[in-house]
């Protein structure tokens, strides 16, 4: 009997998904910022709804405690970057102050509408998804220290 000869094209081969995610930083990002998603919303939750807390106060508070889980998350596993802390800790703080205020600003606006402060949650991470992926692959995380010639 012959057996048929397979194809060695890999287009046409499925990668397993932790291959992709492995080797791509977009697909890291995403996976690495929904359980820094989970935390934040998590907190959020907490802080509203049982401890009663303003909802300003409650999400702003919640952001920034998710910021060293985020920065150690997407410093190690998305982007594996060797950017030197000082300066990457500083630009990531520069951003979390601007997609904070953001966050307070989306969040409290929503809530005014059907969607409620959770659906603002969500409207305001999906928009500040976008943006952050770019500053952190470009900026926050990039090393820009000169590279040595051999």
């Amino acid at each position: 009997m012959n057996k048929a000869v397979r194809s060695r094209d890999t287009s046409t081969n499925p990668i397993q998904w932790h291959v992709r995610v492995r080797q791509n930083s977009g697909l890291r990002y995403l996976f690495a910022g929904g359980l820094a998603f989970l935390v934040d919303v998590g907190v959020l939750a907490l802080l509203k709804n049982v401890l009663d807390w303003p909802l300003w106060l409650a999400t702003g508070a919640a952001f920034l405690l998710s910021f060293f889980f985020t920065y150690t998350i997407q410093r190690i596993f998305s982007f594996g970057s060797n950017a030197p802390h000082g300066v990457a800790l500083f630009k990531y703080t520069m951003l979390v102050v601007v997609n904070t205020l953001a966050t307070v600003a989306i969040v409290s606006l929503i809530d005014q509408t059907v969607l409620g402060w959770l659906g603002g949650k969500v409207i305001a991470t999906a928009l500040s998804t976008l943006w952050n992926y770019f500053a952190y692959r470009y900026w926050v995380f990039a090393d820009t220290r000169p590279h040595k010639k051999d």
